[in-house]
Parts: C-alpha cells; sequence; structure tokens
C-alpha cells in the first residue's frame, strides 16, 4: 500500500473539492485549479476529507496512487496559503524590473530580455541598494510557478567558478577553485 496514498488530504474551511468521472476541481480563496485523473484511483469525499484507493496492485496503478494525492494536496494548499518562489541575479550588472505580467531582464547579454508571465502569477523586482536583485513570483498554482521559475533561471544558470547567474535564493552552488597559478 502507498503511505503517500492512503493518508487522506483536510479540506480546510472556505475550499469546496468536486470530483467529476475523469476530473478534479478546487477552489478556495486564492483561486481555482483543475486536474484530470486516471479512473482506476478511486477518489471518495468523506468528512471533509479526500480519500484515494485504488483496486491493483500494478506497478501503474501504486505509482498512480500516491501520484494524485500529492497532486490534491498541492492544489488545496495552493488555494488556501499560495506558492512563492524567489529568484536572486547575482553578478555585476545584472537588473529586473517588473510592470504589470512583464519582466525584463539585463544578465550580460547585448540586448535585454523581456519575458511575459502568465496572470495567474503575481510578479514583483525588488532592487535595494547593497543588495543583489530579486525577481518574486507568487502563485496558487505550483506546476505552473515552477515552470516559470526554471525558465527565468535557466536563462544565466549559475556557473560554478564566480557563482553569477539567476538562482533561487535557498540553492546552494558548489565552487570549484579556477586555474591554479603557473610555477
Amino acid at each position: 500500500m502507498s503511505r503517500i496514498g492512503k493518508e487522506p488530504v483536510a479540506i480546510p474551511s472556505g475550499v469546496t473539492v468536486t470530483v467529476n468521472d475523469s476530473s478534479m476541481q478546487v477552489k478556495g480563496p486564492k483561486g481555482e485549479l483543475n486536474t484530470p485523473f486516471d479512473p482506476v484511483i478511486a477518489v471518495e469525499i468523506k468528512d471533509n476529507e479526500v480519500l484515494f484507493s485504488r483496486n491493483s496492485d500494478l506497478p501503474d496503478h501504486r505509482a498512480k496512487h500516491g501520484l494524485y494525492r500529492s497532486l490534491c494536496a498541492g492544489m488545496v494548499e495552493g488555494v488556501t496559503n499560495g506558492y512563492k518562489k524567489e529568484l536572486e541575479l547575482v553578478g555585476v550588472g545584472f537588473r529586473a524590473s517588473a510592470s504589470g505580467q512583464q519582466l525584463t531582464l539585463a544578465l550580460g547579454f547585448s540586448h535585454p530580455i523581456i519575458i511575459e508571465v502568465p496572470k495567474e502569477i503575481k510578479l514583483t523586482a525588488d532592487s535595494q541598494k547593497g543588495s543583489n536583485p530579486k525577481v518574486i513570483l507568487e502563485s496558487h498554482d505550483k506546476q505552473l510557478l515552477g515552470t516559470v521559475a526554471a525558465k527565468i533561471r535557466s536563462l544565466r544558470k549559475p556557473e560554478p567558478y564566480k557563482g553569477k547567474g539567476v538562482r533561487f535564493t535557498d540553492e546552494y552552488i558548489r565552487r570549484k577553485a579556477g586555474k591554479s597559478a603557473a610555477k
């Protein structure tokens, strides 16, 4: 039995979960999320909890049992509290500015990079003197937030010699020594 899949997902007050034949919809104060699921996993709502069960022990069904439970828990967490990702721009002359849903980045290339962020994500750029510029992304959709944050990070990945690039604020970059001095 899946240890993750057999745990129930608690439904907080103000959140509604509806299950159709092949999709699950979660509504809450921060927004609304919808995800499809495979009918081999039975979803039941009982006593303000969502329960997941499967009828066979095939490896594919066991994997989906934990997957759908985790997706449901992430959706409930997202519509109640939301998710937040912070990216830090480390490098001389690296800048970020946000206007509406448009993020403009200066990352050492000959041109500024302009990214159009989806409307589900709240975007802010913070530049304080004496610290690296930060880009803060907030959303109720964990998957979309992770995808957009990874796309921004991929524009200039942190390099191991000087540590320059776009990184998550809680990310650790393993540093390398570089060339040794000639004798």
